[in-house]
């Protein structure tokens, strides 16, 4: 690995978790199409899973009095039975569909009057949000937007919101983990001690230097920001879906 490719990931680690540590999105999903264009799959999976566990999971710490815990349990729940589901189902969808699909969720999800909102905040909503998420996640790969979607119309606060979607994005990376640095790829896929280091190293720096913009946000300039955010990458997902089917 070249010097200057070892920069690139370092650079694109900090500020990925600067832009999540502020909205709690987006972060993961470029420091995707950052790795995958340096490096190969398999080693790109591990490396981004490792930096995005420790960029949430100290995002978390770092917001850890605003967890809410009972989304976070019942979420599991959904999540273990999609998962029990997933061992008795054999299907793969074309990369298309799969990308049309999660692009066109948030437009749906915005047009949704308030009553049939995804408000991952009510009772047994986190239920279905995991046994929604967990599929898409394991089947595409892609599992970050469809669950900023249930945190996007929601009556919590910008910091409930950032602390609890960090627990469960950490617990969803170690899936990702074990499934390419384990038991596909095993040690081979995993990165240099050095520029693993490095890369969490800067995704703590990251993460506290966006720490203070996020607790001078307020909530209504938090939520127009997010929800233009994923606006905007449902749009990009829909326009490279349809490019996919040529």
């Amino acid at each position: 690995m070249t010097l200057l490719t070892t920069a690139t990931i370092l650079g694109a680690a900090l500020f990925t978790s600067f832009v999540s540590s502020i909205f709690g999105m987006l972060g993961g999903l470029l420091l995707m199409a950052a790795l995958i264009t340096l490096m190969s799959t398999g080693p790109a999976m591990v490396l981004h899973g490792l930096i995005q566990f420790a960029s949430n999971g100290y995002r978390a710490f770092l917001n850890r009095q605003h967890i809410q815990w009972h989304v976070i349990v019942v979420f599991l729940v959904g999540a273990m039975v999609a998962l029990a589901a997933l061992a008795f189902i054999s299907f793969e969808p074309d990369e298309a569909t799969v990308l049309i699909a999660l692009g066109t969720l948030p437009f749906i999800a915005a047009g949704l009057p308030k009553s049939l909102s995804l408000d991952i905040s009510r009772p047994y909503m986190p239920i279905f949000a995991g046994f929604v998420v967990v599929p898409v996640n394991v089947l595409a790969g892609i599992g970050g937007p469809i669950l900023d979607v249930f945190f996007q119309r929601v009556t919590l606060t910008r910091h409930q919101i950032v602390a609890t979607k960090a627990v469960i994005q950490a617990l969803a990376h170690t899936t990702k983990i074990i499934y390419f640095g384990v038991l596909i790829g095993g040690a081979q896929y995993w990165p240099p001690g050095s520029l693993l280091l490095g890369a969490l190293a800067v995704t703590v720096v990251g993460t506290t230097l966006g720490k203070p913009l996020l607790d001078r946000l307020a909530d209504k300039v938090f939520f127009a920001w997010t929800q233009q955010i994923l606006l905007g990458v449902g749009f990009l997902l829909v326009i490279r879906g349809i490019l996919a089917l040529e």
